[in-house]
């Protein structure tokens, strides 16, 4: 069963940049597609990036598209998100998990703590 452990989030700054890890200490990550998601303050769970189980393909939320890059080692049971030109609207607390392969938002794995993003204008 996959269980997932995210880090990485922190303070930024406007237009800089933080990369999160999520590492699975199950034994079964490399069989399973991966995304990240963001809860911001009073708001609802969204999906940001998704990636494929070998790597391909990847797919990005609109407002993020262009400005993050989700990446995985499989070597490593580890997927991350390079997060680059922060926005304060990127402030949230990031989750990963195991997706299912025909739907980005169909959760294949129980959610983690999660890691803190705050981005201060």
């Amino acid at each position: 069963q996959v269980q997932l452990v995210e880090s990485g989030g922190g303070l930024a700054q406007a237009g800089g940049s933080l990369r999160l890890s999520c590492r699975d200490s199950g034994r079964t990550f490399g069989v399973y597609h991966m995304a990240w998601f963001r809860q911001a303050p009073g708001k609802e769970r969204q999906f940001v990036a998704g990636v494929g189980s070998g790597g391909t393909p990847t797919y990005y939320a609109p407002t993020v598209k262009g400005r993050f890059t989700i990446s995985r080692d499989n070597a490593k049971d580890t997927v991350y998100l390079q997060m680059d030109s922060l926005i304060p609207e990127d402030t949230g607390v990031y989750y990963c998990a195991a997706v299912s392969s025909t739907n980005w938002n169909v959760i294949r794995s129980p959610w983690g703590r999660g890691t803190q993003v705050t981005v201060s204008s």
